[in-house]
């Protein structure tokens, strides 16, 4: 898999070079791996591509749902791409993904479908599929299924920000305190397999007269993809405001705390991502000096929907789809 990924070409969103440990920390060593959702095609022998499906958490996050899965990601090698292959390959995908009982199959790994692959592909979330994965793209087109959503990759440069000031603000920094806690420990399984292994800053706005919770915001240091662009970057994966203290400026008064703590520490960019139809998102961050530099696109198919194109009519290579159970 590390061979076939370092032979992609360069992408923003996709760390190169890929070694197999950094396979094992972000896929394998998960304690939800399946093998049997990974997929690899040989030639004589010798793999030129792969394919991995998998699943999200029950709504209590304490499991595995199987009814709603997802193809995380399918590469080639460049000798070998071909439509066929490809085609092959994401329907093995989705056998795999009906076999366990999902109804609906997704392309690309989104919220909550997002626990492989982070730190390696998309930034500061998994992105759906990157505008630049062209043959995931084009084999969802072929094989029925529908572009769903659009993601929005925004960042924003610590060096350049300054957060507003006004009266509202005053009001807040009288009123409020940021407390900062380091790697929290994760309030369900789901979470402990998704970000249990990484690194998190966590803020929160608490009242000071009353001790509440106001608003929270979490960041990670996006490793090691945040290496490979050379700048120090932190990634905002969740914000939440109280419901009764939205629209009063709490959200942007605690980001622009947290920026500047992380900024001390040598934090250069900070990315988020959203869906584009999310506009009071996208107004938040735009406010906070964000500018999109990528996007990603979420791919759905109904699992009942067959196509008509079966595996062995669909390459010209002679090939065997193997899932890695026995690795």
């Amino acid at each position: 898999m590390a061979e076939i990924w370092r032979s992609q070409p360069p992408q923003r969103g996709v760390l190169q070079p890929v070694s197999a440990p950094l396979l094992e920390h972000a896929v394998f060593s998960k304690m939800h791996f399946d093998r049997r959702g990974l997929i690899v095609a040989t030639r004589d022998e010798v793999p030129v591509g792969f394919v991995h499906a998998g699943f999200g958490p029950n709504d209590a996050g304490t499991a595995i749902d199987t009814s709603l899965g997802t193809t995380h990601l399918l590469m080639l090698r460049p000798e070998h791409q071909d439509s066929g292959l490809a085609n092959a390959l994401l329907a093995a995908s989705e056998e795999y993904l009906r076999s366990r009982g999902a109804q609906v199959t997704y392309a690309g790994g989104i919220k909550p479908l997002n626990s492989f692959y982070l730190g390696l592909y998309g930034g500061s979330e998994i992105p759906g599929v990157l505008q630049a994965n062209t043959l995931l793209r084009e084999t969802c087109n072929q094989r029925g299924y529908q572009a769903v959503e659009r993601v929005a990759i925004l960042q924003c440069d610590l060096v350049r920000f300054r957060a507003k000031v006004s009266h509202k603000v005053r009001q807040l920094r009288r009123s409020t305190r940021v407390v900062e806690k380091h790697d929290p420990l994760a309030t369900t399984w789901w979470e402990a397999c998704v970000w249990g292994s990484q690194q998190r800053d966590y803020f929160e706005l608490t009242d000071k007269a009353t001790g509440q919770r106001i608003a929270a915001a979490a960041f990670w240091d996006i490793q090691p993809l945040s290496a490979s662009w050379g700048i120090c970057t932190a990634g905002l994966w969740d914000l939440q405001v109280s419901s009764e203290r939205r629209q009063q400026g709490c959200a942007s008064y605690l980001l622009g705390e947290a920026f500047r703590l992380l900024r001390r520490r040598g934090v250069s960019t900070i990315e988020v991502q959203t869906m584009s139809t999310n506009a009071a998102a996208l107004a938040l961050y735009q406010s906070l000096g964000f500018v999109e530099v990528d996007h990603g696109h979420v791919f759905r198919r109904e699992a009942t929907v067959h196509s008509g194109i079966h595996p062995e009519n669909t390459t010209r290579h002679s090939l065997l789809l193997t899932p890695q159970g026995n690795r």
